[in-house]
């Protein structure tokens, strides 16, 4: 009797490159995702894109070192709110993300690297 059994072969599939036109419409609707839903984009991008290409992988830790430093600064404003001032950096602080949120989106999808202004590097 021979053996018809096939050889044992991993159960995941290799890790497939993005193509580059993917990689900046991911990489956009991850910026643009930050602006409705805060770091969750960002942080699932980052998990799942981030083997998967170097521009997209890029542009996932940018908007999520961004969006971990503006819920900070949230936190911080919601603290101060007892003072006063803290309404004000929260506005500050949403009026922020959605500018720069569009300005990272639009430079994503032309192709260029983008790093926000006013971010700590938590994830290098």
């Amino acid at each position: 009797m021979s053996d018809s059994t096939p050889p044992t072969s991993s159960p995941y599939a290799p890790i497939q490159p993005m193509s580059p036109s993917d990689e900046k419409l991911w990489s956009t609707l991850i910026h643009v995702g930050g602006i409705f839903f805060g770091f969750i984009p960002a942080l699932v991008g980052y998990l799942v894109f981030k083997e998967r290409g170097p521009f997209v992988r890029a542009h996932t830790r940018t908007a999520l070192n961004f969006q971990i430093t503006m819920y900070i600064a949230m936190f911080l404003g919601a603290i101060l709110s007892v003072v006063g001032i803290g309404f004000l950096i929260i506005a500050a602080v949403a009026i922020i993300i959605v500018i720069f949120s569009i300005v990272a989106a639009i430079a994503s999808n032309n192709g260029q690297a983008y790093s926000y202004p006013l971010t700590f590097q938590f994830i290098k």
